[in-house]
């Protein structure tokens, strides 16, 4: 039987239970073992934080309301490191050949790729991205939007309804973004439904280039999306640890930095 410690500290231990579940701190027994107390406890705070709005629980652990509101304003996201998602857009565009499908997920990189594509009729894209389907609505590539449960945050498409669209389809390349990417964890992201749809995505897709700037390597998010075999190519920027991008391309992906 677990002793806890300070059991009159609820409103503090919760509190702390916010700071670890945005974080990305958010599997019952991870919380246990941090917090030093009993699962019950564990699953009663979370209950009592669900009741708040702080938190949604999901199996086995918690899905922060707050780290989904802190992840960036979908407008925000696109001022954060805009320099080198720039250049990570224009070397993804050299990547484009003619002809070619793609697809282009709801990253603020790939809003910054989509933006170039006005020009290219010759292309199919296909997208869960409404900003990206916004770009293109007056002129450039065929469009197809997958459909889905709109994710706000985000501006996207997600969950199993986007199925009905992916399952049925094949693209050349699929331009995808992510919250965080690690050399043990892989991809990951904050939002489960996010996480299947780029997954089904990966599944449907003859390569996988993956666009994400340094600032987000080796960070951890709560949902995961793949292991690495599922990349064919990461395209970051230059502020890159080599020995990242050294010890990455053992695992099979290819890396360039711009």
């Amino acid at each position: 039987m677990i002793r806890e410690a300070c059991p009159v500290l609820a409103p503090q231990r919760r509190e702390r239970i916010r700071t670890l579940v945005r974080e990305g701190v958010a599997r019952v027994e991870d919380l246990r073992k941090t917090l030093k107390v009993s699962v019950a406890t564990i699953r009663r705070d979370l209950e009592v934080l669900e009741e708040q709005g702080k938190v949604r629980r999901v199996h086995g652990g918690a899905v922060s309301t707050e780290s989904r509101l802190e992840e960036s304003v979908f407008d925000d996201k696109t001022t954060q490191s805009s320099k080198e998602k720039l250049r990570i857009a224009e070397e993804a565009y050299r990547m484009i050949e003619r002809e070619e499908s793609i697809f282009i997920d709801g990253g603020s990189t790939t809003l910054f790729l989509a933006r170039m594509l006005c020009d290219r009729n010759d292309l199919t894209v296909v997208t869960n991205s409404l900003r990206a389907a916004l770009e293109l609505a007056e002129k450039g590539p065929r469009v197809i939007l997958t459909g889905g449960e709109l994710r706000r945050i985000s501006q996207t498409m997600v969950g199993p309804l986007t199925s009905a669209v992916l399952g049925q389809v094949r693209v050349d390349k699929a331009f995808m973004g992510t919250m965080g990417f690690c050399l043990t964890n892989g991809l990951t992201t904050t939002d489960p439904n996010e996480a299947y749809v780029k997954n089904l995505v990966a599944e449907h897709a003859n390569q996988v280039i993956l666009l994400a700037d340094s600032s987000k390597a080796e960070k951890v998010c709560f949902a995961r999306v793949s292991d690495w075999d599922k990349v064919d190519c990461l395209v970051s920027d230059d502020k890159l640890p080599p020995s990242f991008a050294k010890s990455l391309r053992k695992l099979g992906p290819k890396v360039r930095m711009t």
